[in-house]
């Protein structure tokens, strides 16, 4: 089996992943190897060395277990395996391999929330009927009766995918001529949401960890992190005044105390057994929850010294492009979180270039705000093809596949999910070797953005995206247990961040600072790094973060 790599980074006495950048690689969208359109698992074992020179230090791999992929793979049928599609165990373990060769950490996906309707443990509880073992490890529910005299769902629950969360079996075994009872999904129909109160969940996953962790895998990304258990009884959602039931793109608006499918106090103990279960593994593996809770300070529960190592600071992501607003994510968080993450994107949200605005205005701002996030203390994750700037797609809607992309209002994920652009002037632009669009299609204004493109360009985004991972690193060890200060200089468009010998400031204005304002700011300094493209770019212009190094 693959073994993890040693302690690198800033000090040998802090464990990787406190100060780690992490690359997320949507499997199917990175690197194809054999020419079918989807990417996969020796494709991405291809592209390690571009990783590694990139200057990052981990990927997260989204994933790559059987799966009839009605969700992309986040439906597992079987947790202990390859799909067909990636490839096959032993390409994992080459990845790995691979990976640790070049000095990367490799963290894995898990989903514990629900698992696929073609788990055999589903197709086991369809055929056992109601009250058996079966469907005990799952949430199946006799309907109720409404006022109209019909039978309906258990309770009012919202699936995130579309309508009620609650989907009937046509017929039970033991009543082939009558209604049968009703599964839990949150999500899509095909992902019924599993009974963690039921001891056989635990041991299943305490099962998979094991199995992945003996391979080498130095991670665990918890899908859904905040969503094992469900309040008792199941009661009805109590919706505060104003507030929807439909959790529509995120629940970071939502209070836990209203929603009694997210956020019960029991997760709590399942990853204390798991925070274990890491410790009994060498080489300091971790664990990061995907939790989209209300503030910091339900971030921090996750986070506690006996649970997981890390959540991911979705509020960084929600916040807009704001001198202002980054400032009270950075107060609030670092009052509340220990190890705090910063992510600008992932594969669920509009990619970040289009929401600061678009064009080259929106890459500006995600530039800036990259180079804001690197200077705070945590680790930072960087979603694939944000290092070459790339723009949300509008898919077409006949050829969308994401199971959410016919929701009203909500028109799907697949356009941050369009697989990277490596070379050449038309699609697939090095994706794989075939000739054909891939799975979802590339723009054809994409042969700028690619990395052959970029590279060797000072002015790309993909070189100063080096570039500033380059100058992170270096100043680790200076910066190692330092911690912000924050500042207002000048005007509310502004953002001042001292750690240590770093000065990291912002101006989200549309206008450039003072002259005499950029002086004062210059004085005694060497500048080490600005946002800007535009090689004239100075510090201080609009959208443009600078970093500075003052002794």
């Amino acid at each position: 089996m693959a073994e993890t790599v040693a302690g690198t980074a800033a000090s040998s006495s802090t464990p990787w992943w406190l100060h780690a950048v992490c690359y997320q690689v949507y499997v199917r969208s990175f690197a194809d190897s054999d020419g079918d359109g989807v990417g996969d698992l020796p494709g991405i074992t291809s592209r390690l060395p571009y990783l590694r020179d990139l200057g990052v230090d981990a990927l997260w791999i989204t994933p790559f277990y059987v799966s009839p992929q009605k969700d992309a793979g986040y439906d597992v049928s079987d947790y202990c395996d390859v799909d067909p599609l990636f490839g096959a165990l032993a390409d994992a373990d080459a990845l790995l391999e691979r990976a640790h060769e070049l000095g990367l950490r490799v963290i894995v996906d898990l989903v514990p929330n629900h698992t696929s309707s073609e788990h055999p443990w589903f197709v086991d509880a369809l055929a056992a009927g109601p009250g058996s073992p079966e469907r005990d490890r799952y949430l199946f529910r006799p309907g109720r009766i409404g006022a109209d005299g019909v039978e309906g769902p258990p309770n009012n629950w919202i699936s995130r995918f579309e309508g009620p969360a609650w989907t009937r079996v046509p017929t039970d075994p033991e009543r082939p001529d009558g209604p049968g009872e009703w599964y839990l999904h949150l999500f899509d129909t095909s992902q019924p949401d599993l009974n963690w109160h039921n001891p056989d969940v635990p041991a299943m996953f305490d099962g998979v960890l094991r199995f992945w962790l003996d391979r080498g895998v130095d991670g665990i990304r918890i899908d859904v992190a905040h969503g094992l258990f469900k309040a008792d009884g199941l009661p009805d959602q109590t919706l505060a005044p104003g507030e929807s039931a439909d959790p529509g793109e995120s629940l970071i608006t939502q209070r836990p105390s209203h929603t009694p499918m997210w956020n019960q106090p029991e997760v709590h103990e399942v990853y204390r057994g798991w925070h274990k279960l890491l410790d009994s593994y060498p080489g300091e593996r971790m664990a990061i929850a995907e939790a989209w809770v209300r503030d910091p300070g339900d971030i921090a529960d996750f986070v506690r010294p006996d649970e997981l190592q890390q959540a991911f600071n979705f509020h960084w992501l929600a916040a807009p492009f704001s001198a202002s607003a980054f400032r009270g994510v950075i107060e609030q968080t670092l009052a509340a979180v220990p190890a705090p993450t910063w992510v600008l994107g992932n594969h669920d949200v509009v990619r970040a270039v289009t929401r600061y605005g678009g064009g080259p205005v929106g890459v500006e701002r995600w530039r800036a705000t990259f180079l804001t996030m690197l200077a705070l203390p945590g680790s930072a994750y960087l979603y694939q093809g944000a290092e070459l700037g790339l723009p949300q797609v509008d898919v077409p809607p006949e050829l969308r596949q994401d199971p959410r992309a016919n929701v009203p209002g909500r028109g799907g994920r697949d356009g941050c999910r369009v697989p990277i652009p490596w070379s050449g002037a038309a699609p697939p632009y090095g994706f794989g070797p075939g000739d054909g669009q891939p799975w979802l299609p590339q723009p054809s204004s994409w042969a700028e953005l690619s990395v052959e493109a970029q590279t060797g360009d000072d002015s790309s985004t993909l070189e100063f995206v080096r570039r500033a991972l380059a100058v992170r690193h270096d100043l680790l060890s200076e910066l190692a247990g330092v911690e912000p200060e924050l500042h207002v200089s000048g005007t509310e468009d502004e953002l001042v961040i001292r750690r240590g010998p770093l000065v990291c400031h912002l101006n989200t204005g549309s206008e450039p600072i003072a002259a005499e304002h950029r002086d004062r700011l210059l004085a005694g300094a060497t500048v080490l790094l600005c946002s800007g493209s535009d090689p004239k770019a100075r510090p201080g212009d609009a959208n443009t973060a600078t970093w500075l190094h003052r002794p």
